[in-house]
């Protein structure tokens, strides 16, 4: 199922999200309706968050880069209580866009290494060491379970130029092609 994608404003976007347990109910449905929803969206992550819900479930597809980038032909997980334990490497700069902040893109940096723990969708546990792209995806995306958004790396003076737009989504005017929740539309 298509779910609406809460928009730069909505509260939850702005929430620490919890652990679940694993028991938590209709999981690998969740999972099911994140990933359709983000590929409906044409995204390549998604955080519970940004469908209104406060727990650490991340899904991710970065197959659908693999023309470019075909070492992530056939890439799609999905993270649960996911947590960055150190950022590490080379800054690099790159841009960013996010399904929660339609329109605005701005150039982002982040270390191009990280540890992370997390559990997979058979609720395996996993210690891992992540470099590149992926490692990207994956800080901008687990920014949301911390209630964190791409814009907050940004610069003072980059803030200010974009201010125009966020205020513009704070007021419901989203244009993009997915299905949105804004603090207009609740």
């Amino acid at each position: 199922m298509i779910l609406p994608i809460y928009v730069y404003g909505q509260p939850v976007l702005r929430k620490v999200a919890e652990d679940i347990t694993p028991d938590y109910p209709n999981l690998k449905e969740l999972i099911g309706n994140m990933f359709e929803t983000m590929d409906n969206a044409e995204g390549v992550g998604l955080a519970a968050p940004q469908i209104g819900l406060p727990i650490r479930v991340v899904t991710v597809n970065l197959d659908v880069l693999s023309e470019d980038l075909p070492e992530y032909k056939g890439f799609r997980k999905a993270y649960i209580n996911a947590h960055i334990l150190d950022v590490a490497g080379e800054e690099v700069s790159m841009e960013e866009g996010c399904l929660s902040l339609p329109g605005i893109h701005e150039s982002v940096k982040r270390g191009d290494k990280i540890h992370v723990k997390y559990l997979d969708e058979n609720l395996e546990e996993h210690d891992e060491i992540v470099e590149g792209y992926l490692a990207r995806v994956m800080q901008h995306e687990f920014d949301h379970l911390d209630g964190k958004m791409f814009i907050d790396h940004l610069s003072p003076l980059r803030k200010q130029m974009i201010k125009g737009k966020l205020n513009a989504l704070l007021k419901g005017k989203a244009h993009c092609t997915y299905k949105v929740k804004t603090l207009r539309k609740q």
